[in-house]
């Protein structure tokens, strides 16, 4: 038995499954730390991963070398690239998989990781000295040493579970909560609160009539979430279905209200605006008299279904109640009730990010425990945390992403800067540069950084670099190769676009948008002769990243330009050059939150809450700009 590691993770969910990877991969000897080992992965909510910016993080852990993304592929029981119907920023690959498999491709993946140990435990105790992390000590008071330790803790940190009046201590159900790490750390200094989730009823599909439901049957073609070369979804397919509540179902809810412990008092902390619970929809959204419920499946051969859009906290006989007034529900039988979950999260503002904690060395934070919500934010979280917990050990440059290189830059400068007022889950919108964090070339952007920094391998900057030459191959013929009038004409007439009165470039062809390389390949010998030339098994991923390049070309350009500009701001290092409570050419509020979150850099302070440009304008004076 080994007792001393350079890493350990606490928790092994989807943030503490990548950190793991991630720290012993890079050649940390790691040890993962869980109260269960059959829950390894455990997907507490719904059955699905990826979703709008959600699948594009996934992408990125990918490309960085992490792990969400191959399970994901081998689990998937349903897979939809949702937002087809716009541009290619918002394209958002999202998953059914089926749970229990989840699991099981986790531990898989974990049992044959190198430098990584398994211990099945609950930590009570984390320990420091002079000013960093040591180590900590479990429940079976066994005391484990390491360099950098990874909290990952989601909602087990005194975690509280409502049913109506029933209150059940618990992470999840059926499974205890951990206390003492929370009143540890708020004893030397960190700052803590209280956050809230719900989850929704589960439901047996035997007793579910289907047929009073509209089905949704997912996609099958060569889109997955990893990069790397194989076929993905080797489960069963199965589809989901949608239905809808009605004034009848809104009737009984509202009746149930006082017995809410959302509005009754009982649960007094922050809950998620972003996917709202069934009682919060009928107050907030009094006016509407439906709302659109998807029944998820759980699984390739169960016949439990997620009730997605159903969260609730009511008690069990007003939850089955109302659900019995639902299209297709009228005879339906429940596996559990939906609840609501209370549990500790810590300030984000309180780390570096590189996830590390400011106020203790080596101890860094990823997951719910930073007041997010999401599988995916919190595996990408995870993978950033591990990576540099290993630096942390082992020497290296701090491995940070910027808000131009990824969706998990933009989550992790977020929460640092910003801190969190709700339950933080990524949009698009959160990214003002999404034309460049497009899904389709997170690779691109991130397995060359990351194999640099020690994570990614060889294999995966081949197969990129194979895919760039192809790529530029293509993008060489398309400008080169010219399309006679009278070959091409006929087919414009058909679809109704100009025809050319002369022979123009491939090129020129593609950026009309009634055509694409599809059509064109069909109609131009040659041109599908060099596409043949491409690996069968990455053609169309291929053939799409080209496309994309060329249609997009501009708007990419013109994004680029303004992500230059604007990130000369993140060069300009401010931190510990000020004395920022005697900066009295600053306003109150700018010192105030100066202080406490301490930028880095002038970009990250004038993305500070209450830093106006004003209070920029002055540091830049200060600092001689």
């Amino acid at each position: 038995m080994i007792f001393n590691y350079d890493v350990i993770v606490i928790g092994a969910g989807h943030a503490g499954c990548e950190a793991a990877c991630a720290a012993a991969n890079m050649g940390s000897k790691t040890l993962l730390i869980t109260m269960d080992m059959n829950k390894i992965g455990q997907m507490s909510c719904n059955p699905a991963i990826g979703g709008i910016a959600k699948g594009q993080i996934v992408r990125e852990i990918d490309a960085l070398g992490g792990f969400m993304g191959i399970v994901t592929d081998a689990t998937a029981i349903q897979f939809r690239m949702l937002n087809k119907s716009k541009g290619p920023a918002m394209w958002s690959p999202r998953s059914q998989s089926d749970r229990m498999q989840f699991i099981i491709k986790w531990r898989e993946i974990l049992d044959a990781t190198p430098n990584l140990d398994i211990w099945q435990d609950t930590v009570t105790q984390l320990h420091f000295s002079n000013g960093a992390v040591t180590g900590c000590k479990t429940s079976m008071n066994v005391d484990f040493t390491a360099t950098s330790v990874v909290l990952t803790t989601g909602t087990f940190l005194n975690g509280l579970m409502h049913i109506g009046k029933t209150q059940l201590v618990g992470g999840r159900i059926a499974e205890p909560s951990s206390f003492g790490v929370t009143e540890q750390l708020k004893e030397i200094g960190f700052s803590t609160d209280r956050m809230k989730t719900g989850t929704p009823v589960r439901l047996n599909g035997n007793s579910i009539d289907f047929s009073k439901m509209t089905e949704q049957v997912g996609e099958d073609d060569f889109h997955k979430f990893s990069f790397l070369d194989y076929k993905p979804r080797p489960l069963p397919q199965r589809s989901c279905w949608i239905t809808y509540t009605n004034s009848s179902t809104h009737e009984i809810l509202r009746g149930g209200l006082p017995y809410s412990p959302l509005y009754n008092g009982q649960i007094q902390s922050i809950g998620p605006r972003y996917c709202p619970s069934i009682e919060t929809k009928i107050v907030t959204f009094a006016d509407k008299d439906q709302h659109q419920l998807f029944l998820e499946p759980e699984g390739a051969y169960t016949q439990e279904y997620y009730l997605n859009g159903f969260s609730s906290s009511l008690p069990i006989e007003v939850q089955f109640e109302a659900l019995k007034t639902v299209p297709g529900l009228e005879n339906v039988k429940a596996y559990r009730p939906g609840y609501a979950i209370e549990y500790d999260f810590f300030d984000p503002t309180q780390l570096t990010h590189t996830l590390e904690t400011k106020l203790v060395k080596n101890l860094f934070f990823a997951g719910q425990i930073n007041g997010t919500t999401g599988y995916e934010e919190a595996a990408g979280q995870g993978l950033i945390a591990g990576m540099n917990a290993h630096i942390n050990c082992h020497g290296g440059q701090k491995f940070i992403l910027s808000r131009d290189e990824a969706y998990i830059g933009v989550l992790i400068d977020d929460l640092v800067t910003k801190g969190v007022d709700e339950p933080y889950r990524m949009f698009t919108s959160r990214a003002e540069y999404r034309i460049l964090l497009r899904q389709d070339d997170a690779d691109a952007r991130l397995t060359e950084k990351s194999y640099l920094a020690g994570l990614a391998n060889r294999h995966r900057l081949d197969l990129l670099k194979t895919k760039q030459d192809a790529i530029q191959s293509l993008l060489l013929f398309t400008k080169e190769y010219s399309v006679k009038a009278a070959e091409i004409n006929p087919l414009l007439e058909t679809l109704e676009t100009a025809p050319l009165k002369q022979s123009t470039k491939l090129y020129d062809l593609i950026l009309r948008p009634q055509l694409n390389i599809s059509i064109l390949e069909n109609n131009l010998p040659e041109f599908k002769e060099k596409i043949f030339q491409i690996e069968e098994l990455r053609r169309e991923e291929i053939l799409e990243a080209s496309e994309i390049l060329i249609k997009y070309s501009g708007y990419i350009e013109r994004e680029k330009l303004i992500a230059d500009k604007l990130q000369r701001l993140e060069h300009i290092v401010i931190e510990d050059k000020f004395d920022y409570e005697n900066l009295l050419s600053l306003s109150t509020e700018a010192r105030q939150k100066l202080i406490k979150i301490k930028p880095k850099t002038i970009g990250q302070a004038s993305r500070i809450p209450g830093i106006s440009p004003n209070d920029i304008n002055v540091l830049l004076v200060l600092l001689g700009r």
